[in-house]
């Protein structure tokens, strides 16, 4: 049982993907985008599909991104296909009968060259994002270290062990796993998870867990802290 492990490197270009939906993938994007600011770069965000949405005119988790990278983008390069359903999207897409274009996702990422960015999937690697392909045959497209954002409670090593392995069945470079707690109070598991977690992937670097803060500045200088080591 063991990942895909990459020789020790940095990088300032990743994909984050998570072990499941609501885990914190947007807050870990928005932070990798952030150091990067603060390193004098102007890097991209790319989150092609987001799904959930109040209003398609205004992506909450593309906004986010867009601010935390500098808000030189415009929106269409962020974000580009949004559905209301708050499902899968390529389910939601499919129930709002809408069309989407993975030729048009593979240029734009494209159209960002070389340059530093963070591209943010949708929920877990087995998600679809249209009929033929789910978030991890973008993550083998685009050809990106993945940071797999990963809950610090229960269930954690259950979930992260099925990702890091469908990672590593695929050869796809793994460049950390980061545990958030997205809740004030820790479960038993809590001071166990990321051992043995290291134990069974002693070659992926783990990272946190990210503590719990109720202030969203706070929080937002937690997640630079943690994630500040991940771009040189």
């Amino acid at each position: 049982m063991g990942a895909a492990r990459q020789k020790p490197h940095m990088t300032r270009r990743f994909f984050v993907t998570g072990t499941d939906t609501g885990v914190g993938k947007t807050q870990v994007s928005a932070s990798l985008l952030r150091v990067m600011v603060a390193q004098g770069l102007e890097p991209f965000a790319f989150k092609p599909f987001e799904s959930g949405m109040d209003s398609l005119a205004a992506p909450a988790d593309g906004l986010t991104l867009q601010r935390a990278a500098g808000g030189w983008q415009p929106m269409e390069t962020v974000t580009l296909f949004r559905f209301h359903a708050p499902l899968a999207p390529g389910i939601a897409a499919r129930l709002e009968r809408r069309k989407t274009s993975w030729r048009r996702v593979i240029t734009v990422f494209h159209s960002f060259g070389k340059k530093a960015g963070v591209v943010e999937g949708a929920g877990g690697l087995h998600v679809p994002l249209d009929a033929s392909h789910d978030v991890i045959d973008a993550i083998d497209a685009f050809s990106l270290p993945v940071v797999v954002v990963s809950r610090a409670g229960l269930g954690t090593i259950n979930h992260t062990t099925l990702t890091l392995n469908a990672l590593a069945e695929r050869r796809l470079r793994v460049a950390a796993v980061v545990l958030v707690h997205s809740m004030k109070k820790a479960d038993a598991s809590t001071p166990h998870n990321r051992a043995e977690l290291e134990r069974r992937f002693p070659r992926v670097r783990f990272i946190g867990p990210v503590p719990f803060e109720r202030r969203a500045s706070r929080r937002r200088d937690a997640f630079d802290e943690a994630l500040s080591c991940l771009v040189e």
